[in-house]
């Protein structure tokens, strides 16, 4: 049996933040740089636990998927079946990949994105990757510069870690959900669809109807630059969301409010057709015929 590695320097009482995240990570003797499992998982805000098969961690079980899979070369695959068992300064008996592992992974479900091949519920994954190596590639620089000018040996000790954590939680906040569940489960109500609160598998309806009924009262041309600026992949899907495209100062806080009203409304419809008049009366779209709704029936109770 090989000796186990013990780490020189460890991060337990100063973990690697990134956003809201805490990595654990470890330099074992020789000098490999190493993140526990833990740290992997939760960069890539995967669910906490053990793999659902004997013999396999999580990311073993989340690389062999077939959306995953084409795009892990060889040498991925066998590090990551392959956990590096080490010793932390205190002691205490860990596994871990090493660092650079995470960036080798990120790229090929980038690459697995590109090509339209991800599920739904791994498109958060792919978000996570995506901010995670723009980051990595920041601070690398940062990094660079400061070793060819010596600034290294003046720079405080958590100065990288704070340039990596402010721009990864930007990133982050870019990403946030804008779209409240309230919104896709009265649009369920008002359609007559059933409703799952978990489920992430929507008719393909749905992006014509959130476009109809909020990008396209936003402002005269909104949605057509949105379009322009975030067209469709060939898999069909987009590569950003449209919020993200919107300015901080105005176009957030205008949709945030434009979705609150119209939310509204759609509580107040007994009916889809109801929902409609309302819409096109509170937020008629440009170059269309106000309706008077003279016989608009009444709402039932």
């Amino acid at each position: 049996m090989s000796r186990i590695l013990k780490a020189t320097h460890g991060s337990a009482d100063h973990p690697l933040r990134i956003g809201d995240i805490e990595i654990p990570c470890y330099v074992l003797e020789g000098g490999t740089r190493v993140i526990t499992q833990g740290g992997f998982t939760g960069a890539l805000n995967m669910a906490r636990g053990g793999s659902m098969i004997a013999g396999m961690n999580r990311l073993e079980l989340f690389v062999s998927r077939k959306s995953i899979n084409p795009f892990i070369e060889n040498h991925i695959a066998e590090r990551i079946g392959k956990p590096i068992p080490f010793m932390t300064p205190e002691g205490v008996r860990a596994l871990g990949f090493e660092a650079t592992l995470l960036a080798d992974l990120c790229e090929a479900v980038l690459k697995a994105r590109e090509a339209g091949a991800l599920q739904p519920q791994q498109l958060g994954i792919a978000a996570k990757c995506e901010i995670l190596m723009r980051g990595f590639a920041r601070v690398g620089i940062v990094a660079l510069v400061d070793e060819a000018t010596g600034y290294q040996r003046d720079r405080a000790r958590l100065a990288l870690e704070e340039i990596l954590d402010k721009f990864i939680s930007e990133e982050l906040r870019k990403w946030a959900k804008t779209f409240p569940d309230e919104f896709y489960k009265e649009m369920f109500r008002l359609k007559g669809w059933p409703y799952t609160p978990w489920s992430v598998k929507r008719p393909g309806v749905v992006g014509h109807y959130t476009n109809d009924w909020i990008y396209a009262r936003l402002a005269p041309g909104v949605l057509d630059e949105l379009r322009r600026l975030n067209p469709k992949l060939p898999s069909g899907s987009r590569k950003w969301r449209h919020p993200q495209w919107l300015t901080e100062d105005v176009g957030h806080p205008r949709l945030r409010e434009h979705l609150a009203a119209v939310i509204a409304l759609m509580r107040a419809s007994s009916t889809y057709d109801q929902f409609q008049r309302s819409l096109q009366r509170a937020f008629p779209k440009i170059n269309t015929t106000l309706e008077l709704g003279l016989d608009e029936p009444e709402p039932v109770h």
